[in-house]
């Protein structure tokens, strides 16, 4: 059965009879073989976990939902929308509305430049802020709240110090995929969440349930972002396609996803890579691309085993220094020895 079979709710009770479980615990349980089953029902003992779906070659294998959650239920994705914005700017470079990565920022916002800005921002590039290179402090962590308590977030981001050089290492900050986000809307002609709709509306199943914005109506580029586990699942699926959706519809050229899982920089996160938006690095002997939002909100590409994994937990509980999404990572690598154990076929 495949992805989108789950994704249209006038199917959904057919589908239902068919695997002989009620229609209202469909996402409680699990379409699989028994190591699967075995594997996510143990996973049940990770207390912040609340989804678990996984898609092999485009075929829905399994749903599972925690503690009363479903994968139908919308949740904040927190940062792993910083994926969605990436793949966004592919898009709009692909349309001819951008140069390409290496076009330089400030002549797209000129506007919203310091009166007296430091000339190293005429060196900050697309490429830049998608790898969090662009070298200027952090918006996110610690400084998060001074900057969405600010009259202007764009202006604000493009007036903080710098604390590396341009294209140097990593300095994660979500003002930087904010700087995207205002450029899509004023190349695009139309809001980021508008944009979403008409580029990304093709993948079966794709909706973007809520949308946080700035006081000057510019939808917050990597954060704050609601959608279902099964619509950020379907996204995923597009991207380990090749960006082609399950009806051929092409979203984003596959030129531009390797150019988004080529590492960029190091993440100060766990030391994996980084790309464009997406972290980079090998679980149980596979190349895994993933994206990861605070709390534990997970999208998992293992390109060679066709395998897209959603992992969503609870989005106001800390992921990283407490251990979580290392327990996410092992889940992960838990699921990729089952298929390279031949288990599931």
């Amino acid at each position: 059965m495949t992805i989108s079979t789950f994704l249209r709710p006038a199917r959904v009770l057919a589908v239902a009879a068919a695997i002989s479980f009620p229609l209202a615990g469909w996402a409680q349980e699990t379409i699989s073989s028994d190591p699967l089953t075995t594997v996510l029902e143990a996973a049940g003992d990770l207390e912040p976990l609340r989804t678990v779906t996984v898609s092999r070659g485009g075929e829905l294998i399994a749903d599972r939902g925690y503690n009363g959650y479903t994968s139908s239920d919308p949740t904040n994705i927190k940062s792993a929308s910083k994926v969605i914005v990436t793949t966004m700017i592919g898009i709009a470079i692909d349309k001819g509305l951008l140069d390409g990565p290496d076009q330089p920022v400030a002549e797209l916002l000129a506007d919203d430049l310091p009166s007296d800005p430091d000339p190293r921002v005429d060196e900050i590039t697309l490429s830049h802020l998608m790898s969090m290179q662009a070298g200027l402090q952090a918006t996110s962590g610690a400084n998060y709240g001074r900057w969405v308590a600010s009259a202007n977030w764009v202006r604000t981001a493009l007036a903080q110090p710098f604390v590396a050089e341009p294209g140097g290492p990593m300095v994660y900050s979500t003002g930087s995929t904010h700087l995207l986000s205002a450029i899509l809307t004023d190349v695009g002609g139309a809001s980021t969440r508008q944009l979403a709709r008409d580029w990304l509306g093709p993948i079966d199943g794709f909706a973007i349930t809520g949308w946080h914005q700035d006081p000057q109506g510019i939808y917050l580029g990597g954060n704050e972002l609601a959608m279902t586990p099964l619509s950020l699942l379907a996204f995923g699926e597009m991207i380990r396609n090749g960006g082609v959706t399950e009806d051929g519809e092409r979203i984003v050229s596959e030129d531009w996803i390797e150019q988004s899982w080529q590492q960029r920089t190091t993440s100060r996160f766990g030391g994996h890579g980084y790309g464009y938006g997406w972290f980079l690095t090998e679980l149980a002997g596979h190349d895994v691309s993933y994206a990861w939002g605070y709390g534990g909100q997970m999208l998992y590409i293992v390109p060679d085993l066709d395998l897209t994994v959603v992992m969503t937990s609870d989005p106001n509980s800390p992921s990283g220094g407490n251990g979580h999404r290392d327990r996410l990572h092992d889940l992960l690598a838990d699921m990729i020895g089952i298929y390279d154990a031949g288990a599931q076929e």
